[in-house]
């Protein structure tokens, strides 16, 4: 069996472009995922929009427990 150098050394400079290259379209996907989506998307919003989802640390501020909360959930579906 007779291994040709020109024919490794035109394997070896194909794999080296293909990564290359890979490497490059993985990197612009990212720059692009970062100019896209905003890095913080649960944060105050800014404007005249409200924040519609204000997260109680489980106090029970108008006196129903969990199980109040939970019931009047599956009732009305709120």
């Amino acid at each position: 069996m007779i291994i040709s150098v020109r024919v490794w050394l035109r394997m070896i400079k194909l794999i080296l472009i293909f990564l290359v290259l890979s490497f490059l379209f993985y990197k612009m996907m990212g720059w692009l995922d970062v100019m896209t989506f905003p890095s913080d998307k649960y944060g105050t919003p800014e404007g005249s929009a409200v924040k519609a989802f204000h997260h109680d640390e489980l106090t029970q501020g108008e006196g129903d427990s969990i199980v109040e909360r939970l019931k009047m959930f599956y009732w009305y579906g709120e």
